[in-house]
């Protein structure tokens, strides 16, 4: 282990960010990763428990005790190593993870956790700067072709399994840039794209093919759908072409708030605002892009997708910004011995709300209020638990000004073309029905195999590379018999 009385004589060092003022004049990432001495320090106060509950906390399983141990050692190179044992891509979880494993951390009962990511960070990070991460082709090629339908976290860590087994991989990606929605869902300022552009380099070395703007089946309603080629892929085309397929898309049909007044302009999913400002970013010409400058926008939906509208909207220069969520305010520190090491419920601020917005808890959308056939305000109610239902305060409504409402509710399943057009059986979600025991993510069709949001339905990055992996060695044993790959 690390040092003994590390965690007694070392408190955690928090995440540093550059300066609101500052990061608000850009979209660059802000935040500043551990320096190597500094994650050192923080590797120190690891226990090297004899049962490491941050292990199970981790949906990946990352060995976290070993590589903090090789961290405090100094021996970054095998720490990288042993990163990558578990984890194909470090700097995605390092930037975006909520870090379930700290949550799970033993110090966590009654302290501060490990900063267990932000050393996973100074790791990969290393790594890079080092030249230590590098292609890693097969010695042998097995002759199977292998398509992945999707190339978020899922479908890229699958690919690159299925490649270093020695598969021909080929991802089909229907958007014009690879990385599903973490190029066109997550900000530049959490994740600058340039993270899975070389990514993406390092698996055509590893002899991955990428094709983008390729719709496999059909979208239901494509006029609402930019950027897309109008090349399609049906399903028997790529069954007869391809030993295996994996749907690996994302989760992308959002929860809608079919309140009065939904009709008006200037309501929109927060799927129709955050990605045009990340293409942008790449360098797109917009026509009529959907800008918050100047107005007063609120945000409908407490999570994190709500929270990268507030901070996308305050970079535009928005007048106001204020975020509903219809849940009570959580307590502002959980009851640790209650929750311990499970996800636990609790108020989390992000950097965003550190930037400037409103947070109104326990507040319902009753109508949509607009003038002109456009929205100006939104009318609301209290809510409060009565009888462990929330049910409305009477006498609690009031009407906020609005320019722009933003719905940000999560989504709840995947769009459903690609799942009808293999002719896959469901789950009550309407999510692809794969079982992950001895079947291995299998659908209902002969090769046909799903996983990440496809399967599970809206979750983290981090289980969405777990599930790529899992079933990467599921689809190299139906082909091969036998895999080798990790579960």
């Amino acid at each position: 282990m690390s040092k003994i009385t590390g965690f007694l004589d070392q408190p955690r060092i928090k995440d540093q960010y550059a300066p609101v003022d500052a990061r608000l004049k850009h979209y660059h990432e802000f935040l500043l990763p551990l320096a190597p001495d500094a994650a050192r320090l923080q590797a120190t106060r690891c226990m090297d428990c004899g049962i490491p509950f941050c292990n199970n906390g981790c949906p990946v399983g990352n060995i976290i005790p070993d590589f903090n141990n090789l961290v405090y050692q100094d021996d970054w190179r095998s720490a990288l190593d042993t990163l990558h044992s578990t984890n194909n891509f470090p700097e995605f979880t390092g930037r975006i993870c909520p870090a379930p494993c700290e949550a799970a951390c033993t110090l966590n009962i009654n302290g501060d956790a490990v900063g267990i990511k932000s050393i996973e960070l100074s790791i990969i990070e290393r790594g890079w700067q080092e030249g230590w991460v590098t292609p890693q082709p097969p010695a042998v090629k097995t002759g199977k072709k292998v398509a992945v339908i999707g190339s978020g976290p899922a479908g890229l860590a699958a690919a690159q399994q299925l490649a270093r087994a020695g598969h021909d991989v080929t991802v089909f990606e229907k958007n014009d840039r690879v990385g599903g929605l973490m190029r066109y869902g997550i900000p530049d300022f959490k994740m600058d794209k340039h993270h899975i552009d070389r990514r993406v380099e390092q698996m055509q070395a590893e002899g991955v093919t990428f094709r983008t703007g390729v719709l496999v089946g059909a979208w239901p309603d494509a006029s609402k759908v930019t950027n897309l080629s109008k090349h399609t892929v049906t399903p028997d085309e790529m069954k007869a072409e391809f030993d295996a397929v994996l749907l690996a898309g994302g989760a992308e049909q959002p929860r809608d708030l079919p309140a009065p007044g939904r009709e008006l302009d200037g309501i929109h999913f927060a799927m129709e605002f955050l990605p045009q400002q990340n293409r942008v970013n790449a360098g797109d010409k917009l026509k009529k892009q959907l800008r918050a400058d100047g107005k007063h926008v609120i945000v409908i939906g407490g999570g994190d997708t709500g929270s990268d509208c507030v901070g996308t909207s305050n970079r535009h220069g928005a007048a106001s910004v204020t975020q509903f969520e219809v849940m009570p305010q959580p307590p502002e520190q959980e009851n640790k011995p209650l929750v311990w090491p499970y996800w636990p419920m609790k108020l989390r601020t992000s950097t965003s709300h550190e930037e400037g917005a409103v947070r109104e808890f326990a507040i319902a959308t009753k109508e949509f209020i607009g003038k002109g056939g456009k929205v100006t305000g939104v009318k609301t109610v209290r809510m409060e638990f009565k009888d462990g239902q929330l049910t409305e305060v009477p006498g609690s409504e009031e009407i906020h000004k609005a320019d722009l409402v933003l719905l940000a509710m999560g989504f709840v399943s995947p769009v459903g073309s690609v799942i009808d057009a293999f002719g896959i059986t469901k789950d009550a979600r309407g999510n692809a029905h794969a079982h992950t025991d001895e079947g291995g993510y299998h659908t209902n069709v002969e090769g046909v195999f799903a996983a990440g949001d496809m399967r599970r339905g809206q979750s983290l990055v981090v289980w969405a590379i777990r599930e790529g992996r899992q079933a990467a060695r599921a689809i190299d044993q139906h082909l091969m018999g036998t895999s080798v790959l990790p579960r």
